[in-house]
């Protein structure tokens, strides 16, 4: 036999034995000359057998006969081949079990003849790693792309043949662009390889706008997720590709749907405008003729007869008030104002005004709870008639000796909870569904009692425009509770008299007299700025509560200052603002607007129309009265 040891030298035989993977050299005629330890650990044998033995006792008996025939044509030509670079391979131990190889060869001559190098590696675990993947990757509902650092694609699934057309074969080793179109073909080479150079996972729907391309040169939107792999022979990508285009067809049908219904609302809300003023316009006339006949002496069926067009005039007229404020509430056009609002004083105003209608269907107005001394954050005018249309609504629809009960109680998240519940008839459950829809009169169109529908749809958009909500349960034959939630918060004075150190500035008594006219018509917040200016004794005020009343002593009196609301009863607070400034008796007069609106836009817009600062409500304390002393020291 041959010696071995002397054809390869000490050294030849120090690095087989030292290497990591089993070694075997075998001569021209197949036989194993030399075996490494590790070798005969994988194959399961003394090197004592394997010694003299034919390479074929390692393959499968199966797979015998073919393996001596490709070492026969190697022997013809030898060459060198790289573990890997050849076909998978299965080899079989003493025992008889299998496992996958992979082998390295390596033909070298001697004086004896040709000797082959043969490396064999257990590359079983891999393999079963392999075969896992491949297999997930077989399930993903995605098509899913192997691509190498030259952007060559290496792996591909069966979803990615159905995706774009192509079969495995034809995209295996061709580069990625080709799946994506020719004008973008630059631009996905720029992404890639700048994603190359820092590789990271992206998810799916993170990246831009994707387009792909079908086989038959179609195009289509994709969404796109990269996740790096990190592999023995260098970072792969791992692409999963996902066809967006009902998804987009499903978007841009709700964009249209939405546009379209963002243009209809717009019609409406212009119809609806012009309705009102074409309206209005008669309704001025038989308002007003109305009035003048109650003005004189009319027999009493002629009395009778205005009274039923005063009152049919005025239901068209709260109708079409009603109306506007739905339409202006789905479109977000309903202006709100929020501040502070005594819950028990805004309560109080709207039982005075129901306590009429209450006594006339017999019906009692009872309160209870432990809701006293309570500021919610609202509208006051718009909370006062949500209240108002509650009320009369429990009263109307009550019985007669029924009775109206309302109460407070705490609700979760600091929010109060008005509750307004009658004795009356109940809303069956059939109705719940349509109880806030505007026109809905849940049943009660045969009943008598006069309504358009309105009120209930109308108090919610007003409730929920103020961050609140509306909500109701009902019990038939035992009555209805409909309630309010809104957020609790600190009362205007609260600052005041919880210890704030404000403090009367040294020498202040000795200073003229300056006068403040204060126009406002939250009660509150007239109470607090009284308190307020005790600290500044030398300054007097006036208020008033309308904007007329604070126009005509602002020409009396001429002030130093003017604090004015935004939301009066008898005019708006811009107009307000526009007669005083255009007034030669009062244009000389800085104007402080007070206002729960802290847009942005609206301070701006004010600002420039020439309003000399803007406040906020809640009031800040300090900040008021840093401002009165700036604006009084002023020359």
């Amino acid at each position: 036999m041959l010696d071995v040891a002397a054809a390869i030298g000490a050294a030849g035989m120090a690095v087989v034995e030292s290497a990591p993977d089993a070694m075997l050299i075998v001569d021209g005629g197949g036989r194993i000359v030399l075996a490494n330890t590790t070798a005969c650990r994988l194959f399961g044998y003394d090197q004592s057998e394997l010694i003299g033995s034919s390479v074929e006792v390692l393959v499968p008996h199966r797979l015998g006969e073919a393996h001596a025939e490709h070492r026969a044509k190697y022997a013809v030509n030898p060459h060198s081949r790289t573990m890997g670079s050849g076909p998978d391979l299965v080899a079989v131990r003493k025992d008889g079990s299998e496992f996958a190889a992979e082998i390295s060869l390596g033909p070298f001559d001697t004086a004896a003849g040709m000797l082959v190098v043969s490396t064999v590696r257990d590359v079983s675990v891999r393999k079963e790693s392999e075969q896992l993947f491949r297999g997930l990757l077989e399930a993903a509902p995605d098509a899913m792309i192997i691509v190498d650092a030259r952007g060559s694609i290496v792996l591909v699934n069966a979803q990615t043949e159905l995706l774009f057309g192509y079969t495995r074969e034809e995209l295996v080793d061709q580069p990625v662009e080709m799946l994506v179109p020719a004008d973008l073909a630059a631009r996905h080479l720029e992404h890639r390889i700048s994603f190359m150079d820092e590789p990271r996972a992206r998810r799916m729907g993170s990246g831009l706008d994707l387009l792909a391309q079908h086989r038959d040169g179609s195009s289509f939107p994709v969404e796109v997720s990269l996740s790096p792999l990190h592999t023995e022979s260098g970072i792969l990508v791992s692409a999963a590709v996902r066809d967006v285009t009902d998804r987009r067809r499903a978007w841009d049908a709700a964009e249209r749907a939405r546009g379209d219904a963002e243009l209809a609302n717009r019609a409406k809300s212009e119809f609806l405008s012009r309705m009102s003023h074409e309206l209005r316009t008669p309704l001025n006339a038989i308002l007003g003729f109305g009035q003048l006949l109650e003005l004189q002496e009319l027999s009493t069926r002629q009395d009778e007869s205005v009274r039923q067009i005063m009152k049919a005039g005025r239901h068209l007229l709260n109708l079409i008030d009603e109306v506007l404020d739905i339409t202006r509430i789905e479109a977000g056009h309903l202006p709100v104002s929020p501040e502070p609002v005594h819950v028990d004083m805004a309560l109080s105003e709207a039982i005075e005004l129901v306590r009429p209608l209450a006594t006339a269907k017999g019906v009692e107005l009872a309160g209870s709870g432990d809701g006293a001394g309570h500021y919610v954050l609202a509208d006051r005018q718009r909370l006062r008639q949500v209240l108002l249309n509650l009320l009369s609504n429990a009263v109307k629809y009550n019985r007669p000796g029924g009775v109206v009960s309302v109460a407070y109680e705490t609700a979760p998240g600091d929010r109060l909870r008005l509750a307004v519940t009658d004795t009356g008839p109940g809303i069956a459950s059939t109705f719940f569904d349509r109880m806030f829809r505007p026109f809905e009169r849940l049943g009660a169109e045969g009943t008598g009692v006069e309504g358009t529908g309105l009120g209930l749809a109308l108090s919610k958009g007003l409730v929920e425009a103020m961050g609140g909500t509306l909500d109701a349960s009902s019990v038939l034959g035992e009555g209805s509770t409909f309630w309010v939630e809104l957020p609790v918060v600190a009362g205007p004075l609260d600052a005041l008299e919880h210890g704030h150190s404000l403090q009367v500035p040294a020498g202040s008594d000795t200073r003229p007299t300056c006068t403040i006219l204060s126009i406002e018509d939250n009660i509150s917040n007239l109470r607090l700025i009284e308190r307020v200016l005790e600290l500044r004794p030398r300054v007097e005020l006036l208020s008033a509560m309308q904007a007329s009343i604070g126009l005509e002593l602002a020409q009396q009196h001429h002030p130093d200052l003017i604090l004015l609301d935004l939301h009066l009863p008898d005019m708006r607070g811009e107009e307000a603002l526009w007669h005083l400034l255009n007034d030669p008796a009062t244009c000389d007069i800085p104007i402080v607007i007070v206002s729960a609106d802290a847009t942005p836009g609206q301070v701006e817009r004010l600002r420039e129309a020439g309003a000399s600062a803007y406040l906020t409500k809640p009031l800040d304390v300090r900040k008021f009265l840093d401002l009165v002393d700036e604006m009084l020291e002023s020359p």
